[in-house]
């Protein structure tokens, strides 16, 4: 077993005498992730909030936070009652229905300065061996510009031998919404740079690729593994197209992403919201030192 994972049975250990916890000895942490959420009136966002409730970790909100317009009311109404309940360990980006309000004014105004900083989405930070970047996928023209300067300068600052980057719209997605290339670049970007795990919602549904380039092409030495989790609490969405590489699809019930970041690799876990382990493994990240 590689020395990272049996640090994170440790962890797991400790984390059922410390509630929240999110790393402990050998800098191992705890992410939880889904998109896709806030429906009032749905036991979807009550069942996956539950689950969150019983674990630790850094909670990772993958845009779509508040049906069906991202309004303050639908934020204090549809989100907060759930998922709020974990919002000082949460790291939001925006989706397409929270900037159905102008501006995405409820998302930034529910957020403030945890969706980082001048109201314009995407900003990033670290966990250990890992550097986390979170990303608007709803800008574009000279936003969506400055945004991909803003993550080359991030990219060329951080030293972090692990990357992880998440936003809305997935780049490959076997869902309706399928292969969606507007975030094309940032995930051209992300390669070069060595970057080793994509996060995406959008489709409402949960579907791990195998290692992939930018033109989805399999690549197991310094490929980016993509992770669709719009299961978050949202109508659940049938798979269209099935796409090269797609490894593994669920749509039967909500649940969350649980990944395991270490010195050197990562383990993931899918979970409905029983609590039942669906999909599972690990591999070593992409180092980019040696890229």
């Amino acid at each position: 077993m590689p020395k990272f994972l049996r640090s994170a049975m440790i962890l797991a250990v400790i984390c059922l005498m410390a509630p929240r916890m999110a790393h402990a000895a050998d800098d191992i942490w705890t992410v939880l992730a889904a998109g896709d959420i806030g429906v009032c009136d749905s036991r979807g966002p009550v069942a996956t909030a539950e689950l969150l409730d019983r674990l630790d970790g850094v909670v990772l909100a993958l845009g779509d936070l508040a049906y069906p317009r991202g309004t303050p009311e639908q934020f204090r109404n549809c989100y907060d009652p759930t998922w709020g309940r974990q919002k000082n360990r949460t790291y939001p980006v925006p989706g397409n229905h929270d900037y159905k309000t102008k501006d995405a004014a409820g998302y930034f105004d529910y957020w403030g300065s945890r969706a980082g900083e001048s109201r314009v989405g995407y900003y990033s930070f670290d966990l250990g061996a890992w550097h986390l970047i979170a990303l608007n996928s709803l800008l574009s023209d000279d936003a969506f510009q400055n945004q991909l300067t803003w993550l080359r300068n991030d990219l060329e600052r951080s030293s972090h031998r692990c990357i992880l980057a998440y936003w809305h719209h997935p780049v490959f997605s076997s869902g309706k919404h399928g292969y969606d290339r507007r975030m094309l670049p940032v995930f051209r970007t992300l390669h070069e740079a060595g970057a080793s795990i994509v996060l995406a919602g959008h489709d409402h549904l949960y579907e791990r690729f195998a290692p992939q380039d930018p033109t989805g092409t399999k690549d197991s030495q310094h490929g980016i593994r993509s992770f669709v989790v719009g299961t978050g609490g949202a109508k659940l969405y049938d798979f269209d197209d099935v796409l090269p590489n797609s490894e593994f699809r669920f749509n039967e019930d909500w649940g969350l992403l649980r990944l395991t970041l270490g010195h050197s690799g990562y383990a993931w876990e899918f979970l409905t919201t029983d609590g039942k382990s669906i999909d599972a493994g690990e591999e070593p990240c992409v180092a980019r030192d040696q890229k």
